[in-house]
Formats: C-alpha cells, structure tokens, sequence
C-alpha cells in the first residue's frame, strides 16, 4: 500500500472529502440561485461521494487496528461508537441549536428565494419546527428513522442520522464479512438492504430524503470494498472488487439515476479506485493518477478535508440569507448572481469552519479519544 503516508492515512482522501463538501455547497448555490448547471450543480452526487468516503474510512482505519480492537469483541464496539459519536455531535449539537433557533428568519428567506425561482414554497415546519420532540429526535440522531423528523431543519443533515445509522451497524457488518469473505458479505448485505428498502416503500412509508440506511447501504458497501480490497491479494480479486463497487453504486435506490447520473457515479468510483490503488494499475494510468493524488494530498487540500465537515454544516445557514438579499436588493443574471453568491458564502463559511473545528471538533475528538482509552488496573 504505497499509497499509505505516516499515521495510516491516504492523503488523496483529505481532498477528495473537501472536494465533496465543496461539491454540496456549489450545488446548493446552483439549485438556489436558479442556475442550472449538471453534475456541478447536483449537491446529490457530492453527498455521494461523502458516503462512499465514509464506508472506505471506517473500514480502512478498522483494518489497521483490527489486531487490537477485533470487532468480535464489546469494547471495540463501545470505542468505535464513542470516537463517532464524540467526532460528530459537538459541532452538529451547537449548529441544530443555532438552525432551529434561527427557523423563523430562514424560512422567511427561503420563501423569498423559492418565490423567485417559481418554486412551491418549503413546508413550515421544515424551518420552524422548535417542538420538544424535533429536539429529541435528533439530539439521539433517530430522525432519520422517522419520515416525519427526517427533514425538518434548515441543516443539511439528513446525511448525518444515516451516517449515524451505519456506524451503529458497521461492527455488525464487519463481523458478517469476516466469516463469509468480502465479496460475498458485501453483496449479501446490499441485497437485504434493498429488499428492506423496497419493502419499506412498498408499506407505503415515504422519506423526504433518504435517510433510511437500506436506502443508502449500496453507496457506502462500495467504500467498504474499495477500502476492502487494498488487503486483497492477488490483483485480479481487486479489481474484481472494482467491478462489483461499481455495480453497487448503480443501484436506483435513495436518489435521482438519469444515464448522467450513472456515469458521474461509475467516475467517481473509478477515480476513488485508482487513487487508493495506484500500485495496482498499468505504468501509463499510474503515472497520471500519482500526481492527482499527490495534489489531493497536499497542505492545502489536507486542510480543505478538515473542514470539510463544519463547511457541510455551516453553508446554508450563511447562503440562504445571502441568496435572498441579492435578490431584492441587487437584480443580475442568474450565473451571476451564483458567482457573487459564492464569492460572498465561501470565505464566511470556510472561516467559520475553522472556528469550529479548532475550538470544538477537536475537542470533541481528544474527548472520544480519552473516552474510548482501554482502562488500566493499578496494583
């Protein structure tokens, strides 16, 4: 795995997570702005990528400690969920207070937004619902289980109760996996996520997004396998890999699939495969893949990664109201009023990012970090 720098991390990977929160905020930018724009301005393809990076994480960084914290064993699990848990809800928990807080005022912009775009108006409660039971539902990150509180803050985190959702079932995945071999785990477990999924439907229960793992599992097993395959020996079993990922990844569940669609998701599995196993691939392709991977991993893009999940958070909550004062206070063409949109958002966003990444992210992991230390018994 020459791929691998010090510290058991791939560097091209900090990239790709800034690029995929970069992805979601231009996206949001396009869809609000009412310039349309494909693949750059589908915010569901950069969430995406998110999830297929998330399944490859989780498992890369299980692989690499898996002679001390086996999965078989309660501890592992106990660890496993305090780091997620810790990495997650501090940063999210201030941001939901703030969202749902701010609810009156960017529902209001909202409808301003929506009305000029000729779009139906957002429901109410999506913005406005301060309810004790909304609060509840995602303080313990249920809500992606209940259409009704599935969708119902101004937070993009709809994507956040899934991932929530598939680190409370991952060591059970993984102990499945080890005892039946990965391409045959992998394709068991999406096949009974799928007929889940479309049984679910079938019994008339509607999501507003899908928040549903079943509904989602297909993207991140293609991150599992990829992440899988790097122990893979010889060669051929990994691309095999390859192939049964991208498969996956094709699946019509959980979002929109025009042929266009199809293509960027089969590109974006391709890239994330020949990044992560460069050693694997002929001279030629090689030798355009390492320079991309080294860009992707470079100080920049390390830090563009780091902040990629405050700037997933922050964005709407800075765009909205920006979006809507250009609108009534500046008229301009659509494309440009989504570069002014971005010039304006970007820097806020990314800014208030750093804020909280440094004085509450990453506290949050010393916190998950000092929590999940195995216990030491003095004589």
């Amino acid at each position: 795995m020459g791929n691998v720098v010090g510290g058991g991390r791939i560097g091209c990977l900090d990239g790709m997570r800034g690029i995929a929160a970069l992805w979601v905020l231009i996206g949001h930018a396009h869809l609000l702005t009412g310039f349309e724009v494909p693949v750059i301005g589908d915010p569901d393809l950069g969430v995406d990528l998110f999830i297929m990076l998330s399944g490859f994480l989780m498992v890369f960084h299980y692989q690499l400690r898996r002679d001390r914290e086996p999965w078989e064993s309660p501890d592992t699990w106990r660890f496993f969920w305090t780091r997620r848990f810790c990495r997650i809800a501090p940063l999210y928990y201030v941001l939901l207070v703030v969202a749902l807080a701010l609810g009156p005022y960017l529902y209001d912009v909202r409808m301003i937004i929506d009305a000029f775009n000729g779009k139906p108006p957002q429901a109410a409660t999506r913005y406005v619902d301060g309810s004790i039971a909304n609060y509840l539902t995602h303080l313990t990150f249920i809500f992606g289980l209940i259409p009704h509180y599935a969708y119902r803050t101004a937070l993009p985190d709809w994507s956040i109760g899934l991932e929530m959702q598939f680190y409370v079932a991952l060591p059970f995945l993984m102990i499945i996996i080890g005892r039946v071999g990965w391409l045959k785990g992998i394709v068991g477990i999406v096949i009974l996520s799928v007929v889940t999924a479309l049984a679910v439907h079938r019994l008339g229960v509607r999501f507003p997004m899908p928040t549903f793992l079943p509904m989602k599992m297909h993207v991140f097993a293609a991150g599992m396998l990829l992440a899988g395959a790097l122990w893979m020996k010889p060669n051929r079993r990994a691309y095999l890999a390859f192939v049964v990922a991208t498969l996956l990844v094709l699946i019509p569940i959980g979002g929109a699939m025009t042929v266009l669609h199809q293509a960027v998701r089969v590109c974006l599995v391709a890239l994330f495969f020949g990044l992560v196993h460069v050693d694997r691939l002929p001279r030629v392709v090689a030798g355009v893949a390492r320079p991309v991977g080294a860009f992707l991993g470079n100080r920049f893009c390390h830090h563009l990664g780091e902040l990629s999940f405050g700037a997933y958070l922050i964005h709407l909550l800075v765009m909205l109201p920006v979006i809507a004062t250009l609108i009534q206070n500046y008229p301009m063409t659509d494309p440009s009023r989504w570069a002014v949109t971005l010039i304006i958002t970007v820097p806020i966003v990314y800014a208030l990012a750093w804020v909280g990444y440094n004085f509450i992210e990453l506290q949050g992991q010393k916190a998950g970090k000092a929590l999940s230390r195995p216990r030491t018994i003095s004589a």
